[in-house]
């Protein structure tokens, strides 16, 4: 079993389970498929399980390394976004929403998406390492977002949280209540979910 399953705090874990979409940070692995790093790009990316038939062996030496995410919600929530590669109208469409979503950054649709990266890396994870959140009332949140419950990670959809584990949501859901609560996605993603951006999810 490898390490290549990612979870909504973007910590790269083991589990049999299979994901729906693969990504890349660029290559974190060595010549013996161990993880040395959690990135090496700023770029962290969600790509197509299946483009244009080409063919990977998983943690190729010297190649990228392949991770893979329950759900688009999940990928978006450790800090990746749509590959304008194999996900082209995604893509756009995500980034019509950020730019919707967080105006005061001054950006427009000629911005370069690396500066996009440049915002959602601060987001993710600070100079320590750690994963960065931030506390938002419940109520106001869009679906798509994770939230953090006792540690453990909530999708926030159709009014109910949804309570994640790598092989999918615990049914049934809990009630939305008003409250402050820890805020897993990044925040200007979660500006984007509320511009219009509806990510995947499986619930």
């Amino acid at each position: 079993m490898l390490q290549n399953r990612v979870n909504p705090h973007g910590d790269i874990i083991k589990t049999n389970a299979r994901g729906a979409w693969i990504g890349n940070r660029g290559q974190l692995h060595g010549n013996t498929k161990t993880i040395l790093r959690p990135f090496k790009l700023k770029a962290w990316i969600t790509c197509l399980l299946q483009f244009k038939g080409r063919h990977r062996e998983v943690m190729s030496p010297g190649l990228w390394t392949e991770l893979f995410f329950l759900d688009e919600a999940t990928a978006f929530a450790a800090g990746h976004r749509p590959c304008f590669e194999c996900r082209r109208d995604d893509a756009n469409k995500f980034k019509t929403a950020w730019l919707k979503g967080n105006p005061g950054y001054g950006f427009d649709n000629k911005t370069a998406i690396g500066k996009i990266d440049e915002i959602t890396h601060q987001e993710r994870i600070d100079k320590n390492g750690n994963k960065v959140t931030f506390d938002e009332d419940l109520q106001g949140l869009p679906n798509g977002t994770f939230i953090q419950v006792n540690g453990e990670p909530y999708l926030v959809a159709n009014n109910q949280l949804h309570h994640w584990t790598p092989a999918g949501y615990e049914k049934p859901g809990l009630p939305v209540k008003p409250g402050l609560v820890t805020v897993l996605t990044p925040r200007s993603t979660v500006n984007a979910f509320s511009a219009g951006y509806l990510p995947q999810m499986t619930v």
